[in-house]
């Protein structure tokens, strides 16, 4: 079997990309590879293109995060999920699904994705990663979302989510109080 350069540079790729099948031009140049070669390969049909400047492999398999991790990607670096969405992520209550809610330390001016709202956020928020997304700690983003999801479900999300571990005993007192 012969191997040409396209193939050595697709797998270089396919080394590289995250637990979602995605890359990012950044991250691609990284491991020295240019953008055009990745337009190259989406041309060809061995990546998509799901939001400027981000590529999916094609062959992944779907995920159900996806459409979140894509988002994040998209915002750019330091980037992560925020309140709302990540509530919708981990399944605390039922949310809008058209919506997702991203928040950034960076000014954000392009166009990252059809139902993506960024938001401007200071450096130095607590975030961790949920189902591999980097997102805002579960207690916050239940704080965060409580305006738009009403006290009883926000209360809701804030049982279920201790209930499956994503926040502690202190954590869970003080948004009852929060929410009273």
């Amino acid at each position: 079997m012969r191997y040409t350069f396209a193939m050595a540079i697709i797998d270089d790729i396919y080394a590289n990309v995250d637990d979602f099948g995605l890359v990012t031009s950044a991250e691609a140049k990284e491991f020295g590879i240019p953008n055009t070669e990745l337009v190259q390969q989406e041309r060809r049909g061995k990546l998509v293109r799901v939001a400027r400047g981000v590529y999916r492999m094609p062959v992944w398999p779907h995920q159900e995060a996806a459409p979140y991790a894509i988002a994040v990607k998209a915002a750019g670096e330091g980037a992560y999920l925020w309140g709302e969405s990540v509530v919708a992520l981990l399944g605390l209550t039922p949310t809008d699904p058209t919506r997702i809610w991203v928040a950034s330390p960076r000014r954000i001016r392009r166009d990252v994705g059809q139902g993506v709202t960024v938001l401007g956020m200071r450096q130095g928020e607590s975030t961790t990663h949920y189902e591999g997304v980097r997102c805002q700690r579960a207690a916050d983003a239940i704080r965060a979302a409580a305006p738009r999801l009403g006290r009883e479900r926000a209360h809701e999300a804030a049982e279920t989510a201790q209930h499956e571990g994503y926040i502690t005993s202190g954590e869970m007192d003080d948004l009852r109080e929060e929410l009273s």
